[in-house]
C-alpha cells in the first residue's frame, strides 16, 4: 500500500491505495472512483470487461466517504487530479458510509459548523488547514534558525494580560484563575535566562464579538527579545512575516490554487514595510472623511481605510497610552504615547500583530498597574523582573488565524482553525 502523493514514483506499476470515496460516476461499462487518502486525491478507472463480476458489483455499493481499498496500474495523466490516474484491477469496500450530510450544494454556515467534524474533509477546508500547518512549522523553523528558545507559558493564570473585561474566569481550588489572554508576561520572565524566547499556543478572549476577525479561542505567537527597542521589534516583525509568507508560497502552491488565492499579491510581501505614526494615521483618516479623534484606538473600518493606499503590510506605531496595555513603555519624546506598533495586513485583513517595547522602569510600571486598577499582589512576580536587573526588551504577538486568513485569502477566520470557538459555538 502506498500514499497517493507518491504515485509519481510508481508509474507503470500496480499499486494499492486505501482511502475515502469522494465521488463516483459511471458511463455504461466504465466507472470512475475518486479516492482521497489524506495525502492526495486520485481518480480510478474501472472497466467492466477488465475486472471480475464481484468487483464490478462493489462499485455499485459505493457511497460518499465510504472507506475502500483500490488496486491498479499507475498512469500519468495531466488532466487527472494530482497528475496521475489508476487503471483499476481490484476494488474492496472496507467500511460503508451512511448518507453523507454534506453534499455538493450550498449549505448554510451554521449547518457546516454543526458538521465541522465532517466539513474538515472538504477540499477548501483541507487546503486552508494545510496552509495553517505549514505556517505553524515555518514559525518554529524561523525562531529556531534565529536562536530563540521556546518557552511554554501556562494556560491558567492569576494575572490579567490584556483587559479585565475579556477574561474567562474559573475557580482554582478556592482562588480566582483565568484562561490566559497572552503568554507574554511569562516569556518576559524567561528573557534574562535565554535572551531570545517565544511561546506559541492557545489564548482566550471573552469578547462578545461576532465579526469575521474574532474567535474566543485562538493561537498566538509571542517572541520576546532582551536589549531590543521598538525599532528592533518592528524589524523583527517584518522579517518574520516575510519569511512565513514566503514559506506558504513555496510549499503550499497547490493549496493556494484550490483556494483561488492571487499569489502575485503575496509575492510582493518582502521587508521593509512602510511605517506611519498613530498621529499621522489619524490625520490621513480625517482627510479620508473619518471622524476618529486622537486618543481613540483604531477600529476595523479605520484600518481598512488606511490600507487602501498600501500593498504591503503597514506599521502604525506609537499609539496613545490610554488605548494600549499597561506594560508598554512610555515614549520619552511624547509621554502621551507608548512605544508600540500594530502591523496591518493589506486587502482588508487588518491587524495581525500587536507589539511594543516593554516598560522596564519599576516605578512607572507599578504606577500603570495602579492606574488600570489591577491588583499589585498578582503582579509581584512580574515586578520582580524590574527589581532584579531590569533591562530593555521588546516583543509582539501574531494571531495565527488572522495571518493564515490573509495568506489564504479566506473571508472568515473561523475556517482557519480546526474547531472554532465563537460566542455562540462550543459544538462540536
Amino acid at each position: 500500500m502506498i500514499d497517493i502523493k507518491h504515485l509519481g514514483d510508481h508509474v507503470g506499476e500496480s499499486v494499492t491505495v486505501r482511502g475515502w470515496v469522494e465521488a463516483t460516476r459511471g458511463h455504461g461499462k466504465v466507472a470512475f472512483v475518486v479516492t482521497r487518502d489524506g495525502t492526495g486525491t486520485v481518480q480510478g478507472v474501472l472497466v467492466k470487461s477488465q475486472v471480475d463480476e464481484e468487483t464490478w458489483e462493489v462499485r455499485g455499493t459505493l457511497t460518499q466517504e465510504c472507506l475502500v481499498s483500490v488496486t491498479g496500474l499507475v498512469k500519468e495523466d495531466a488532466r487527472a487530479p494530482g497528475g496521475y490516474e489508476l487503471e483499476l484491477s481490484a476494488l474492496e469496500m472496507l467500511s460503508p458510509s451512511d448518507e453523507y450530510p454534506i453534499q455538493p450544494k450550498e449549505h448554510g454556515v451554521d449547518f457546516l459548523l454543526d458538521h465541522r467534524h465532517l466539513w474538515l474533509r472538504s477540499s477548501m477546508q483541507r487546503a486552508g488547514l494545510k496552509v495553517r500547518a505549514e505556517v505553524s512549522q515555518a514559525i518554529h523553523d524561523y525562531f529556531y534558525q534565529n536562536d530563540f528558545v521556546r518557552i511554554d507559558s501556562p494556560i491558567l493564570t492569576g494575572a490579567i494580560g490584556e483587559h479585565a473585561g475579556t477574561l474567562f474566569a474559573t475557580d482554582y481550588f478556592g482562588e480566582n484563575a483565568y484562561l490566559a489572554q497572552t503568554g507574554q508576561l511569562y516569556v518576559e520572565a524567561a528573557c534574562p535566562a535565554f535572551k531570545k524566547v517565544y511561546c506559541f499556543g492557545p489564548t482566550f478572549r471573552a469578547e462578545k464579538s461576532k465579526t469575521r476577525r474574532h474567535l474566543t479561542e485562538f493561537w498566538m505567537i509571542e517572541p520576546e527579545v532582551a536589549f531590543a527597542d521598538s525599532d528592533d521589534n518592528m524589524r523583527l516583525q517584518e522579517d518574520f512575516v516575510s519569511y512565513i509568507v514566503g514559506r506558504a508560497i513555496e510549499n503550499c502552491a497547490d493549496e493556494l490554487q484550490i483556494l483561488e488565492r492571487d499569489v502575485s499579491k503575496l509575492e510582493k510581501i518582502k521587508a521593509p514595510f512602510p511605517r506611519l505614526s498613530y498621529t499621522e494615521a489619524v490625520e490621513v483618516l480625517n482627510k479620508k472623511g473619518s471622524d476618529v479623534e486622537w486618543g481613540a484606538d483604531l477600529g476595523a473600518t479605520d484600518e481598512a481605510a488606511l490600507m487602501e493606499d498600501y500593498e504591503l503590510p503597514l506599521f502604525v506605531y506609537n499609539y496613545p497610552k490610554g488605548a494600549k496595555a499597561f506594560y508598554m513603555k512610555e515614549n520619552p519624546d511624547d509621554p502621551r504615547t507608548v512605544l508600540c506598533n500594530d502591523l496591518l495586513a493589506p486587502e482588508g485583513y487588518g491587524e495581525i500583530i500587536g507589539g511594543s517595547q516593554r516598560e522596564d522602569d519599576l516605578a512607572r510600571l507599578t504606577h500603570r498597574i495602579h492606574e488600570e486598577g489591577l491588583p499589585e499582589a498578582a503582579y509581584s512576580w512580574y515586578l520582580d523582573l524590574r527589581r532584579f536587573g531590569s533591562f530593555p526588551h521588546s516583543g509582539f504577538g501574531l494571531g495565527l488565524e488572522r495571518t493564515v486568513g490573509w495568506i489564504t485569502g479566506r473571508h472568515h477566520i473561523r475556517e482557519m482553525i480546526p474547531f472554532p470557538r465563537l460566542m455562540n459555538r462550543l459544538y462540536p
